[in-house]
């Protein structure tokens, strides 16, 4: 899997250390959360949840240039 990081470059709160980001998959264009792990409510199997502040899916719209 090829993996495009759209967050994370070195502005907001994180700077460059690996925490909450927002990854595009070139194979098929789809996008790879990466954040805290989240209990809100039960997923379904084979799903997980993660929270990401706001702030890094606007970095990462503005990558797209969304």
């Amino acid at each position: 899997m090829a993996l495009t990081r759209l967050t994370g470059s070195g502005q907001g709160d994180c700077g460059k250390k690996d925490c909450p980001n927002v990854y595009r998959d070139e194979s098929d264009g789809g996008f790879v959360v990466q954040g805290e792990s989240s209990h809100a409510f039960e997923p379904p199997a084979g799903e997980v949840l993660v929270k990401i502040p706001e702030s890094v899916l606007r970095e990462a719209f503005r990558a797209l240039g969304w």
